[in-house]
């Protein structure tokens, strides 16, 4: 299969998940998802759990910007011009999670869920690019950034505004969080990877998925651990594996064919 046919299912895909969300009915924000099952409050911090479960979010993010700004560290591994500004926008979206959402937890409602949700687009949108350079063309995924992030963060104002007018509209925000995995997922298929450690990023998959499955199960996880960790706290701390995950295959991956 040639590129151009490659690239071809990659923009057709995302054209046909951006056509078909829009058909359908705005999505509003469901008040229920504020009520989690833990709103215990310790040493004077409301729903403690759901808080400080975020702090390796910002450790982890930390790690990943004080490795980029150190000149000292061994950056052999960065041959993609461009590359290196997107990892730190990357682990700085990943530092701003933590805060962010912890933030949001304190005081759990539409308004704060906007700060939540802010940090997690810049995430996204500073990953796709990413994967785009390592797979298919490395000035492709430099461009295409900035038009990534405006979409990502002005979906979620775009969700903020609708809500104030009494029609929320989340319909973009879910663009951007799955389709991004989507075409991700589809990058790792229909291209080969130009460096090692891709069993990395199959971690990273994996603690996403098992952290989405720890958010659905909130009460009923609560519930099975005797009130002690609800879903949604488990939630944050396999959420920040997952980044930790990315930020070991940032530091340990090689080129392939020149230092594998």
């Amino acid at each position: 299969m040639n590129k151009k046919l490659r690239i071809g299912i990659i923009f057709t895909t995302a054209l046909v998940a951006i056509i078909t969300a829009f058909s359908f009915s705005p999505i509003a924000q469901d008040q229920a998802y504020h009520a989690f099952s833990d709103s215990r409050a310790f040493f004077g911090i409301s729903n403690f759990g759901n808080v400080v479960s975020n702090l390796p979010f910002t450790i982890f993010g930390l790690m990943g910007l004080v490795f980029l700004f150190n000149k000292e560290s061994d950056k052999s591994q960065f041959s993609i011009h461009g590359e290196q500004f997107l990892w730190k926008i990357f682990f700085f979206g990943v530092t701003l999670v933590g805060l962010g959402s912890g933030y949001y937890h304190l005081n759990p409602e539409n308004s704060t869920l906007v700060w939540d949700r802010l940090p997690m687009t810049i995430v996204f949108m500073s990953f796709l690019p990413l994967m785009i350079m390592e797979r298919i063309d490395g000035n492709a995924g430099l461009v295409l950034f900035p038009l990534l992030l405006a979409v990502g963060i002005g979906s979620v104002f775009y969700w903020d505004y609708t809500e104030s007018l009494g029609e929320g509209d989340l319909r973009l925000y879910a663009l951007v969080q799955f389709l991004s995995l989507l075409l991700i997922l589809l990058m790792f298929w229909l291209f080969p990877a130009k460096f090692t450690g891709m069993k990395y990023l199959g971690f990273t998959l994996g603690w996403y998925a098992i952290a989405k499955l720890l958010e659905h199960f909130d009460k009923a996880i609560f519930d099975l651990l005797w009130n002690l960790l609800s879903g949604h706290t488990l939630k944050h701390i396999a959420a920040s594996i997952g980044a930790y995950t990315i930020l070991l295959y940032m530091k340990k991956r090689c080129i392939l064919g020149e230092l594998a």
